[in-house]
């Protein structure tokens, strides 16, 4: 594609730059990750064990969730969610999921459940992942404004003029 100047358009890229990869050295014994271990293990260190043990480790990080209620038993975070941005952003969810004690639920509430995933690609019949197919995956409860329970909401504001007004609004807003 041309412009009228005649030059090709300036595209700019929606994300992080790709990690540049680790160079792959070669000739390296098997069992070391460089060369320079192997003769670290061949002289200096000869005494030391090798790649003997493992230790796993975790890095801690806290989540916020947007909105709380003990429900009967359970207790249910409410991630309000207009869209993904990044692999980094959803995966995180996989991980704190993981991490909920037992009666603890992570539900979605998404501003536009149909909105495609960042990345996904883009299937035979040309549509991509929305958001509600990849939270149904991994098992997440989800719900939009209008689907989600009588029970957990303010009913008098729902059934408001204010409410159907503010949701006709944002609903054309995504059109």
């Amino acid at each position: 594609m041309v412009t009228k100047g005649g030059e090709k358009p300036k595209i700019r890229s929606r994300g992080r730059k790709p990690r540049v990869k680790r160079p792959v050295e070669k000739n390296v014994p098997t069992n070391y990750d460089s060369i320079w271990e192997y003769t670290l293990h061949s002289g200096l260190l000869k005494q030391w064990d090798h790649h003997s043990e493992k230790i796993p480790y975790v890095v801690n990080h806290t989540y916020h969730p947007d909105f709380v209620r003990k429900i009967g038993k359970i207790k249910y975070y409410i991630e309000a969610k207009g869209r993904f941005w990044d692999y980094q952003e959803y995966s995180k969810y996989l991980w704190i999921n993981k991490m909920l004690p037992p009666n603890t639920k992570l539900v979605f509430l998404f501003a536009n459940a149909s909105a495609p995933m960042p990345q996904s690609k883009r299937r035979k019949d040309g549509t991509k992942r929305s958001h509600a197919e990849w939270a149904t995956a991994n098992g997440f409860l989800w719900y939009s404004e209008e689907s989600i329970p009588d029970e957990w909401v303010d009913m008098k504001y729902r059934e408001s003029e204010e409410f159907k007004e503010e949701f006709y609004n944002i609903d054309k807003e995504m059109e």
